[in-house]
Parts: structure tokens; sequence; C-alpha cells
């Protein structure tokens, strides 16, 4: 049995379960060679606004109920939510176990205090027109789903495998810019309010970046994605890193071996039936145990 690595806290973001760009595979090794105290989902992990019934693989399930395991297990699954899965914001606040549902999270981490948020409330396109968001999240399905079949061509070749949309958005001086006012936002906001640390999602651009003004400094982090970059954050140690999955090697940890044996029923089935966390059964043994005495 492979030993898998003690996290404090291990952060993803835009997974966008439910699309043709996700890899979900990736993800689950990820997921398997880690054991996490704490566990941010930092938005848009399944994808509403492009969600088709049609399209819900086996690998993707297996993601859900990887996370529900953590849960049950004694991890703490903190899900912030992002524009992709606003629906859930009505729910904010909301806590199942182990799980809890909230828009943004603060917390202590060793006398420093760190401020979680996706990073859509920033983006101007979402809050005036939703509908363009909308329609560029579908185009943007669309050129991963060409990628991937220019990277399958790539592959059988023997040549490098390329990236179309990171192509595009280091030659659109537009989309350079977006990025870099994103991020000089988010840093001067935490500056402001006397945060150490800012974590984010959203734009899929994973950095670690100590930035700093005339009314202080912070250091600014960005979890990137499971659609291009393969990236997470990890603190440890009183340490930051960001984690790459590419430059990685785990494939001893590709997947539980309960949850390769199950069938797309029988996950779903898993999924729906909410587990009390390990720590509670066990209370509730011994409060059995003590009614018997």
């Amino acid at each position: 049995m492979k030993i898998k690595r003690k996290v404090e806290i291990a952060v993803i973001s835009d997974v966008h379960l439910g699309t043709y760009g996700c890899h979900a595979k990736q993800l689950l090794t990820y997921l398997n060679s880690i054991d996490p105290k704490k566990l941010i989902l930092n938005g848009d992990i399944v994808d509403i606004w492009q969600f088709k019934k049609r399209y819900f693989p086996k690998s993707h399930l297996s993601v859900i109920k990887k996370i529900m395991d953590f849960a049950a297990n004694g991890t703490e699954v903190i899900y912030i939510t992002g524009n992709h899965d606003e629906m859930l914001r009505k729910f904010t606040d909301t806590e199942i176990g182990n799980i809890s549902i909230v828009n943004k999270l603060v917390l202590e981490l060793d006398d420093k205090r760190a401020w979680f948020f996706h990073g859509d409330v920033f983006d101007i396109s979402i809050q005036n027109a939703k509908w363009l968001a909308k329609l560029g999240g579908y185009g943007y399905d669309l050129l991963i789903l060409i990628n991937r079949f220019v990277n399958w061509w790539l592959d059988k070749i023997g040549k490098e495998r390329y990236s179309l949309s990171k192509k595009i958005k280091n030659s659109v001086k537009g989309a350079v810019k977006y990025i870099n006012d994103f991020e000089k936002v988010a840093t001067d906001l935490a500056i402001e309010n006397g945060y150490d640390y800012v974590i984010c999602g959203h734009i899929h651009q994973p950095k670690m970046l100590s930035v700093g003004n005339k009314h202080g400094k912070t250091t600014y982090l960005n979890s990137g994605d499971w659609v291009e970059n393969f990236t997470a954050l990890e603190y440890q140690f009183k340490r930051w890193k960001v984690y790459n999955y590419n430059q990685d090697k785990l494939s001893a940890f590709y997947t539980d071996e309960d949850l390769k044996d199950m069938d797309f029923k029988e996950l779903i089935a898993a999924i729906t039936i909410v587990e009390q966390p390990k720590s509670k059964k066990n209370k509730d043994k011994n409060k059995d145990k003590d009614k018997l005495k």
C-alpha cells in the first residue's frame, strides 16, 4: 500500500465536472495521493452552467465520491461557490457533517490571515452580461475539446502537446491585461483589509506571488484549474506551494480499488447516501456502549 502525503490544506478550483474539458482522472489520481486535514474547493467544481444529462461519466462521479469519502473520514471539506456553480449560493452557510458551503472564507494560519474566494466578483462581464459570459464558457469548452483532438494526434506522431487556449490568452493583449488587473485588484483589497494571503481561482492561471505597495504586502495565490494546468495549492509546515500534476509521478495512485470496481449505478448510490464522519460514528458507538452498562 502506497503512503499518502499528509497535507494541512489542499485547495483545488475550476474542475468543471460535467464538461468535456474536465480531466477528472488526473484529479482523482492527485486526490488519492494526499491525506488533507482541510480540502478547500474554491469554486467551479461542478459546471452547472454547461451541465448536460447525457455527459457525466464515471470518472466525474468518482471525484464527487472521493470528496465525500474525505469528509466521511474526518477531512473538513469547504466548498466556496463560484460563477459556474452559482446555484449553490442559495445554500450558503449550510453544513452537512464535515462539508460546508460558503461564498468566501477567512482562516488563521500560524498567526497569519488567509482570505479565500473564487474571484468572479471581479469579473464585470459576469456581473453585467451573464449571457455573454455563458456564451464565452461554451466557446472555451469547444476550444478545449478541439485541443484534446489536436493533442491526441500529436501524441500519435510523437510530438509535444500544445495548448490552444494558453496560446490565445498569451497572445491577446486584452486577456493579459484582464489577468493582471484581476491580480492587482485582489492584492490591493487584501492589503487594505490586512490579509497576509489572498487565495483565488477563476482565471485558470496558477501562481504564487508576493506583492507590496505603500500600505503593506500580501501573498497572492491562485490554484489554477483541472482543465489545462492540472494544479492545486498546498499548505504544510507554514508554507504554501503550487502543486503541478504534470511534474509529479502518481501512476500508483490512479484510483482507489473500491472506486475502480464500482459501476455507474453503484457510484450514484454511494454518493446519494450521506455518511457520518468516522469520529461521530465512534462517539455514537461509545454512547450505545454506555447505555448497555
